[in-house]
Parts: C-alpha cells; sequence; structure tokens
C-alpha cells in the first residue's frame, strides 16, 4: 500500500494533468511553471494543430485501465488568456511552435522521429520528450488511426524512479493513446495508467467511435 501511495504522490508532481484526468488533456506536471523552452527551431504550429483540434464544444471519451464502464470525457469549454480551458481544468493552445499548456509542450515540431525537446517546469522538474515515431499506425477502442506521432515524455523524479508518459496522437483526431508506467533503474516499467480513445465528436459536426452520452442541460 505504501509503494502504491508513494507512486500516486510521483505521478501528481510529474504527470498530475494526466492522472488527475487526461493530460487535464494532457499530461505531465504539476508544480510552479519556470519556463517553457523556446529553441531555435523552425516554426510548424499550423503542422502540429492538425494532431489536436483545438474549438470550443470539441469532446473525446476515453477508457480508463481497459475497464469498459470507466471512461471520462474531456470537452473543450472555452478560452481564457489565449488557451482553449477544458471541463478536466486542461489549458491548451498550438502557437508557433507547437501544442503546449502553460508550462510544457506537448508536442513540438519538426513531427520527426527522433526529434527531442526539454520542458522545465519547475525548479526540480525537468521533462524531456522525444518523438517515437511519425507517420505510424496507432489504434485504440475508437478505431486505427493512420499518420499518427507517437511522444515519450521522460521525468526522473529521484536515482532510482522515472516516470515515462507515452502519448499517440492522430491527425485530425487528437490523443488517441496516452500510458504512463514507472521504469525503475534496471529499465523495468511497471504500468501505472491506460487511457485509450473510445469516441469523439467536434464543433463541426465530424465524430467517430462511441461517444459517452453528453451530460443533461442544468436545470
Amino acid at each position: 500500500m505504501a509503494r502504491v501511495t508513494r507512486t500516486d504522490n510521483l505521478m501528481k508532481r510529474s504527470f498530475g494533468v494526466a492522472v488527475a484526468a487526461l493530460l487535464s488533456v494532457a499530461v505531465l506536471g504539476s508544480g510552479c511553471a519556470k519556463k517553457v523552452e523556446a529553441a531555435p527551431r523552425a516554426q510548424s504550429g499550423d503542422n502540429v494543430a492538425q494532431f489536436y483540434p483545438l474549438a470550443v464544444g470539441n469532446r473525446w471519451t476515453y477508457r480508463l485501465n481497459g475497464i469498459a464502464n470507466k471512461q471520462v470525457t474531456v470537452e473543450i469549454l472555452g478560452q481564457e488568456e489565449g488557451y482553449f480551458v477544458d471541463n478536466q481544468k486542461g489549458r491548451l493552445a498550438v502557437d508557433a511552435y507547437g501544442l503546449r499548456d502553460d508550462k510544457r509542450y506537448l508536442l513540438r515540431g519538426p513531427l520527426e522521429e527522433g526529434h527531442t525537446w526539454t520542458n522545465v517546469v519547475s525548479v526540480s522538474s525537468t521533462e524531456r520528450y522525444r518523438i517515437l515515431g511519425a507517420g505510424v499506425t496507432c489504434q485504440a477502442p475508437a478505431g486505427t488511426f493512420q499518420g499518427c506521432v507517437q511522444v515519450e515524455g521522460r521525468n526522473r523524479m529521484d536515482a532510482n524512479t522515472t516516470l515515462v508518459n507515452t502519448m499517440s496522437f492522430a491527425p485530425g483526431v487528437g490523443i488517441v493513446r496516452l500510458e504512463i508506467a514507472v521504469e525503475a533503474k534496471d529499465g523495468q516499467r511497471t504500468p501505472q495508467v491506460l487511457m485509450e480513445l473510445t469516441g469523439w465528436h467536434f464543433a463541426d459536426g465530424q465524430s467517430g467511435g462511441r461517444m459517452a452520452p453528453a451530460p443533461a442541460p442544468a436545470g
């Protein structure tokens, strides 16, 4: 039990949003934001934007840890200070460099296998990202998707523990799969969280898979 508590605490520190709901939609971290790296890379925001469609009313439903009746829905509710804000307290935007929240870039161009970037999210927390594959096929309960980009984020928590977050982005859809694992010093990984897309519905009418029922209007 103590091990589970320690792992939960580590994930809240490093992958807070993702664990709390889905990446909030997004991913690593909590703690005080320090900076988002601005490397002199070619600007590629337009290309990245297709991998996470941002518009008020867009919704995604995810299955948690392979359990059919355990789901979470992420819905963009509005815009605030340049970010799209969702019902899980996530804040996302696409700028000239990539997809980001207010602490980190989650996806950054060029979208090529092996491309890396670093986010310093607090005094004691540095996240390192790498594109594992571009133009690959990824699968989820919502279907099979072509042309995906798979990204790995790593945050070393102590001498023996690294949190590893793997996200699969599908063009025109968004995140279709999110995995979080604890990696030991010997490289062995222990799965912690698995989120798989079951359906999506966008404000422009595009949809796919099977969505959870929309919440009833208040009143």
